[in-house]
């Protein structure tokens, strides 16, 4: 006989628990280095600074500092002058701003690199730091982001919401985008629906990424009865933050009005059917290639249905084109609130 407390394998599902708790310690180790140093870094941009401001150091001492730190602390790395000035830039940007100091502080110096470097507009580095906590992005996540012009088109393009939506879930307009980024799926000029729905299905992780955080994969051509008859819908997520079901309906297409009332008769057959008595009223998503935003002021206006329309793009837009459209928004308010 064999005895019962043998091991039965290295993937034996008794030892999950144990093997969750190593892996949250050794993520909170991490968490409390990466902290450590990127306070150390700001204390010694802070000094630096101090130095530079006070006339008591010239940019010569700051070199002399690096090639003194190589000469006696051989195998610290970080230190060299470049990064030393890097350090001074990063205390200088983030000294008087309070509210954003405590989030630069939850990110890897390579994450701060990019954001202090490659923003234009202090509400731009607010933006990326807060999404980069929020939404966990890896290092080529977050450049990416950058590329995808995501702060101009947030600003310059809000979600395109119904009124009912806007009602029953305030905090949609902060959760869904007019735009998203399948820059990945590297789809042809003439691709059809399904190459859509198959390269989003084969790069899901990729995807659930540009969706946001919160967002959990359901399934895919969702089976739906009513009636009798049978119906699939395209995508089906959850979002946890708003507590909802989110139906994604995709179209290679513009947007055409009619769309939205078979979206509706979806949510519909979600909320009697599949919605938990926990849950709020499912959301529904149409992803189209293009959309006219006057034919969807329209048809959201009246629409009955907690709704939004958003366009999938294939490219990353054109960065330059955007900051234009950036400064033109903010010349636009600026008048307006003088005026005013």
């Amino acid at each position: 006989m064999s005895e019962p407390n043998t091991p039965r394998s290295a993937t034996d599902d008794r030892f999950d628990e144990v093997l969750a708790l190593i892996h949250s310690a050794k993520q909170q180790a991490m968490q409390a280095v990466n902290t450590r140093l990127i306070e150390l870094y700001w204390q010694v941009g802070a000094y630096i600074s101090g130095k530079l401001e006070q006339a008591e150091w010239g940019d010569a001492v700051v070199s002399q500092l690096a090639d003194h730190l190589a000469r006696t602390q051989p195998g610290l790395r970080g230190f060299a002058r470049s990064n030393l000035f890097r350090m001074r830039q990063f205390y200088e940007t983030y000294r008087a701003e309070e509210k954003v100091a405590p989030l630069a502080r939850q990110l890897s110096w390579s994450h701060n690199l990019i954001i202090f470097s490659q923003s234009k507009l202090p509400e731009e580095r607010e933006f990326y730091l807060r999404m980069a906590v929020q939404e966990r992005w890896s290092k080529r996540e977050l450049e990416r982001q950058f590329k995808a012009a995501l702060f101009e088109r947030s600003v310059t393009r809000p979600a395109k919401i119904s009124a009912v939506l806007r009602h029953t879930h305030p905090a949609a307009l902060e959760v869904f985008r007019d735009a998203y980024m399948v820059e990945f799926l590297d789809l042809p000029g003439g691709h059809a629906e399904v190459d859509l729905h198959q390269g989003l299905l084969a790069r899901l992780k990729d995807f659930l990424i540009e969706l946001g955080r919160d967002f959990c994969f359901v399934g895919s051509e969702y089976p739906l009865q009513v009636g009798g008859r049978d119906f699939a819908l395209d995508l089906l997520f959850f979002h946890r933050g708003l507590n909802c079901l989110v139906a994604i309906e995709l179209k290679v297409g513009r947007f055409e009005p009619e769309y939205l009332g078979k979206l509706g008769f979806y949510l519909e057959a979600l909320d009697r059917d599949e919605r938990k008595p926990h849950e709020n009223p499912a959301i529904g998503v149409l992803l189209c290639a293009s959309k006219d935003d006057e034919v969807v002021e329209y048809a959201l206006n009246r629409s009955l249905s907690p709704a939004l329309i958003a366009e999938y793009q294939t490219r990353l837009p054109d960065k330059q084109l955007l900051q234009a459209k950036l400064h033109e928004f903010y010349a636009l308010n600026t008048a307006q609130g003088e005026a005013q």
